[in-house]
């Protein structure tokens, strides 16, 4: 298996892009033209469709947050795997699961995430350390994007608390991820918002040539430019959701998508 980050080179520039589309459909936010389907599963399967075809050729990748997906109870995973397959063939799948357990738990998340769904990589919660990242960097081809600076209002109660003289925790969480990184046979990434850059200014330090999953642009309040240049100088995708998925309510709901993701697409590779 090619390994992650030739992969991700790969279809960057067959994308010419490093936007990440997230499809995360909320049953209380779909658009009428769907309404009309036999289920909210089924309806849900016809939004990521359209948006899916409406948005590949300006993404490099898909992130798929799996707590929308578990909310619709057995039907949820139907509709996880169908929408996973019709993701255009070289454009990445990320699982965005923040699975964070030890032993045969996470390895079963690992087969689960990997095996079944055939997400190219997935989020995960270092929290439990070491051996709850391990099992999901067993996987040669894939990767996993450990949480190191999140975007959320709480993310300061951990991630910026002094450790090893004094540097902030999630400086600490990269370079073990990077090592963990540099001993396994799959790939290890951060997760770094885009809402803090000089965040990710320390973490490009930290961790030069890991790829950074970086959420936060539009609706979080994230600036793509200011967001390219503090984490240069390694591998990174974009993710942007509500800015792309919702920026139409009306029948014409897939081309208001297409026309942001073209205008984030654009602005991120200027």
């Amino acid at each position: 298996m090619t390994s992650f980050p030739a992969r991700l080179r790969e279809a960057q520039e067959r994308a010419g892009s490093v936007l990440c589309v997230g499809l995360d459909p909320d049953p209380d936010r779909l658009p009428e033209a769907v309404l009309h389907e036999p289920s909210p599963g089924e309806a849900i399967l016809a939004f990521n469709r359209a948006l899916i075809d409406a948005t590949a050729e300006y993404a490099c990748a898909f992130k798929l947050n799996l707590a929308f997906y578990e909310a619709l109870g057995r039907e949820g995973w139907r509709v996880l795997k169908r929408t996973r397959e019709h993701i255009p063939d070289g454009t990445l799948v990320i699982a965005d699961a923040k699975r964070g357990d030890i032993g045969n738990s996470a390895r079963f998340y690992a087969h689960a995430l990997y095996d079944e769904l055939h997400a190219d990589a997935c989020t995960v919660s270092p929290y439990m350390g070491a051996d709850s990242v391990q099992p999901f960097l067993e996987h040669a081809g894939w990767a996993a994007f450990v949480l190191a600076r999140t975007t959320n209002d709480g993310a300061a109660d951990f991630q910026e608390r002094r450790v090893d003289g004094g540097e902030p925790l999630y400086l600490h969480v990269a370079r073990r991820a990077s090592r963990w990184s540099a001993e396994a046979s799959g790939d290890a990434g951060l997760v770094a918002g885009a809402t803090d850059t000089e965040a990710l200014r320390a973490l490009r330090e930290a961790a030069p040539k890991l790829p950074f999953l970086i959420p936060g642009i539009g609706a979080q309040g994230g600036e793509p430019r200011a967001v390219m240049q503090a984490a240069s100088g390694g591998p990174v995708i974009v993710t942007s959701s509500r800015s792309i998925i919702y920026a139409g309510d009306g029948s014409d709901f897939p081309d208001a998508a297409a026309r942001q993701a073209r205008q984030f697409r654009d602005v991120l590779i200027a």
